[in-house]
């Protein structure tokens, strides 16, 4: 437990450095937090602070910032949430009245994307008997191949397919067209059991590719069927010094491109009781350990069907994106319920 002197010289801490993502120092702290302490005393209590895990001195700075641990207890004890500017929630209201739920559900991922200025996220409801309108194959090495699936709806879905053998982008480009003329409009269980009376008319050399197509398809609709719509990803590229963080930015993006990860993350969200936040290492995903997500689940008719959240730098406006995100939520729950 904190005292109080100490409690406010660690809020003000956080406060300056997400204000200014510089380490802060003992005038800082002095001038904003509103005690008259003498420069040593903050020090001392800088120092028990830092043996708590709460903040810590990087390099040979005289400043100090706020670790995981540090912003966990400022969110859960000291942070004051603030209220949504009128005009933000006017616009919330207005882009996510009742409509086509494919596209409300990519209309809220860009608007948290637009509002915090960070990636925008929400897993949509799960899906059965998923069809596909159009599909393509494109080359990536000799026996790696990229399968891009279209929906009715107008989602796009990639997965990476590997075959034994290689195929030429002719040959890739006369599949895509074969299964697009024979299968459009077909769920992925149709495809499936059609194939396997047809194949024997399909040329030796598409079997294995077609078989791969089949089962990339079903585990891009059925991967907990769920399906998570990103945005405005590229933006965490302004929130952090690129230079020290490239390597956590690379595998960060390459969760993006599989997505599978941020399911598992996601999955917990959907059963919590409104806003949940994970601060760095808490989402078990090691890439995320410089990043926090804020998640809340939103419902239709009363029940759970998906997550909207916000990944971004652990140096976030907290007071800010929490309400972003809770009310994003509840705007899309009272309109995919009324649509």
């Amino acid at each position: 437990m904190l005292n109080e002197r100490a409690q406010i010289l660690l809020k003000t801490l956080v406060e300056r450095y997400i204000h200014e993502g510089q380490p802060v120092g003992s005038r800082s702290l002095s001038r904003f937090s509103g005690l008259e302490l003498s420069p040593a005393t903050i020090r001392n209590v800088m120092a028990d602070l830092e043996e708590m895990g709460l903040v810590m001195s990087p390099h040979t700075s005289a400043g100090r910032v706020p670790t995981a641990k540090g912003y966990r207890f400022f969110v859960d004890k000291l942070l004051v949430i603030k209220s949504l500017a009128e005009s933000e929630l006017i616009h919330l209201e207005n882009q996510l009245l009742p409509d086509n739920p494919s596209r409300l559900v990519n209309m809220a991922s860009q608007l948290l994307s637009e509002l915090t200025h960070f990636a925008g996220i929400v897993v949509t409801p799960k899906r059965t008997g998923a069809v596909f309108r159009y599909i393509e194959f494109m080359a990536l090495s000799e026996k790696r191949i990229l399968l891009i699936i279209v929906t009715p709806e107008g989602d796009v879905q990639n997965r990476i397919i590997f075959t034994d053998v290689a195929y030429s982008q002719s040959a890739l480009i006369e599949a895509g067209n074969f299964i697009n003329q024979h299968y459009a409009g077909c769920t992925l269980d149709e495809i499936r059991s059609r194939v396997q009376k047809e194949l024997k008319q399909l040329r030796q050399d598409m079997i294995g590719l077609m078989n791969a197509a089949i089962e990339a398809g079903g585990a891009a609709a059925s991967e907990n069927s769920e399906v998570v719509v990103l945005a405005g990803e590229r933006k965490l590229l302004d929130t952090l010094d690129t230079s020290e963080n490239l390597a956590s930015l690379k595998n960060l993006f390459e969760i993006f491109e599989r997505k599978t990860k941020l399911l598992q993350l996601l999955e917990l969200s959907q059963h919590a009781h409104g806003v949940k936040i994970f601060i760095g290492g808490e989402s078990d995903i090691t890439p995320f350990d410089d990043f926090s997500v804020i998640t809340a689940p939103y419902k239709t008719e009363g029940a759970v069907v998906g997550t909207v959240g916000v990944i971004g730098p652990r140096r976030m406006a907290y007071e800010r994106v929490i309400p972003i995100v809770d009310i994003t939520a509840k705007l899309l729950s009272s309109s995919l319920t009324q649509q």
